[in-house]
């Protein structure tokens, strides 16, 4: 699962939120399905670059994720690597175009989870949400504040 940083969830965010402004969304499109938008978010190109760097090379983006080689040169390699160095791994990202991560599908309530379409806007939208959710709620687990008691002078 992707790294527990403030940057990864703040992607998912502004992902979830471009969408849920209108973003034009079209699940076949490499540069504005759900990775698509989520390359947008991370490296701030376009859905025209994004799609333009993807065609260089035959699939999906599932195919692309197998496929990835850092060493290629190719622009599609370059823009994965991106959202790998902020904290995704290729599972999450072949996951996010399907909307098929357990971990995620898990905290989203079971009547919609059943119901979650890969190509609808708002399934996408509260995938993303749900799975920064998760995110943020495992990462304030792992804070441990110090305890106040032992750090607090009693004036005499």
């Amino acid at each position: 699962m992707a790294q527990r940083t403030l940057p990864v969830i703040q992607a998912l965010r502004t992902t979830a939120q471009r969408l849920l402004a209108q973003a034009p969304y079209q699940w076949g499109h490499m540069g504005s399905c759900n990775c698509g938008h989520l390359a947008q978010t991370v490296t701030r190109l376009t859905k025209a670059e994004i799609h333009t760097r993807a065609m260089q090379r035959y699939g999906d983006w599932e195919r692309q994720l197998i496929d990835y080689c850092p060493t290629s040169g190719l622009p599609i390699d370059t823009t994965i690597d991106e959202m790998l160095a902020l904290g995704f791994t290729r599972a999450d990202l072949t996951h996010l175009e399907r909307l098929s991560d357990p971990a995620i599908r898990a905290t989203i309530p079971f009547e919609r989870r059943n119901a979650l379409r890969h190509n609808q806007r708002d399934d996408v939208v509260l995938y993303l949400r749900s799975w920064a959710d998760l995110l943020e709620t495992e990462l304030l687990a792992g804070i441990e504040l110090p305890s106040l008691s032992a750090t607090v002078a009693v004036p005499a």
